[in-house]
């Protein structure tokens, strides 16, 4: 009896340790990136900013999050992609939507650059080579050397960010890093959630196009509420400067004139939260009837799976915007639907 206490006694030493040394590795080797970061694009445009243009925003859920997929975080079970094959018909399905879509601009957020979950597959060269006639910019915002979760099957290293493709040229592209983070050691393996602001010059004023991730698994959202208000407070300083100005992404906050009552029979769940910041001089932008998103608690199922509107557009008051489309692809390639808007900037 005794020498099977000390043998589990050990044991427990043992496996502390080991947490320990996990601990202290991923700490010193956080991903800590600076609030602004100057981004490199991959080529230089000649076409200057149109009048008239579209932008569609896609969270391309890495390739991996299909409509056959569920996942841990949401009540799932499953962590990664079911195969490298799947992650590769993902990605050219997804490919084959924005060829279909055509837009000018696209806002793509969850882009694998290198990791376990999606293969190790480099899913922004794979973007990159299909839209070769787009600038391509990159901002990592998940940067972990190990996720050790869900145990059974863990998570692995990852890579991932967001990625900006323009058919128009540039001025500057700048990451902003997004107040806030979860406690330690948790805010370890999760996201360091970002924008990137793209320029373009338009007139004597500028064009200013937002791509952006907001947190997802905060309680109570108070988290997303802080990162809103430090947009609001970027964009009204855009505003005065008499700048036109598209913000596009997954906002991870439930749409303003949009309500996932109309889609659903049970109570919104607490991972949905209102947005709440007002965002003076813009408005929202998001087809209500189309949902954006699915829960991942199940594979879809259509009339089932919990859906809602959390992907759109926020759009300065000196744009009009023409048409709002959401495209319902039945999350085939991705655990959320595109969004399209077509516009038009008023004169500089």
């Amino acid at each position: 009896m005794k020498k099977t206490i000390k043998n589990i006694l050990r044991l427990l030493l043992i496996l502390s340790a080991l947490v320990g040394v996990y601990l202290l590795f991923m700490t010193f080797t956080d991903y800590k990136p600076e609030e602004v970061i100057i981004l490199e694009k991959t080529i230089d445009q000649s076409k200057t900013i149109a009048t008239e243009l579209s932008v569609t925003t896609f969270n391309i859920g890495y390739a991996s999050l299909d409509e056959s997929t569920d996942f841990f975080m949401d009540g799932g079970t499953e962590s990664r992609a079911k195969s490298e094959l799947q992650v590769h018909l993902n990605l050219e399905g997804i490919s084959n939507i924005m060829d279909d879509i055509s837009s000018d601009i696209y806002l793509l957020q969850e882009v694998d650059l290198k990791a376990k979950r999606s293969y190790k597959i480099n899913q922004v060269d794979y973007l990159l080579e299909k839209h070769s006639t787009y600038e391509g910019i990159f901002a990592t915002n998940y940067k972990v050397p190990f996720v050790p979760v869900p145990l059974y099957k863990p998570h692995g290293q990852v890579h991932s960010g967001l990625l900006t493709l323009s058919e128009f040229k540039t001025t500057s592209n700048t990451r902003y890093q997004f107040p806030g983070e979860e406690a330690w050691p948790r805010q370890l393996a999760l996201l360091d959630r970002c924008f990137i602001e793209s320029r373009y010059q338009y007139g004597d004023k500028e064009l200013v196009i937002v791509n952006l991730h907001m947190s997802a698994y905060d309680s109570g959202g108070f988290m997303r509420q802080g990162q809103s208000k430090y947009l609001s407070d970027y964009l009204q300083k855009e505003y005065d400067q008499g700048n036109y100005i598209i913000v596009g992404g997954d906002f991870n906050q439930e749409i303003p004139g949009t309500n996932a009552d109309d889609f659903n029979t049970v109570d919104k769940p607490s991972w949905l939260q209102p947005m709440r910041e007002p965002f003076d001089n813009y408005t929202w932008h998001c087809d209500p009837n189309v949902p954006t998103n699915r829960a991942l608690d199940q594979a879809y199922v259509e009339g089932t799976s919990y859906i809602c509107n959390i992907d759109g557009f926020l759009v300065s008051d000196n744009i009009t915007v023409e048409e709002v489309i959401v495209h319902d692809l039945k999350f085939k390639n991705s655990d959320h639907n595109p969004v399209t808007i077509k516009c038009t900037l008023k004169n500089p």
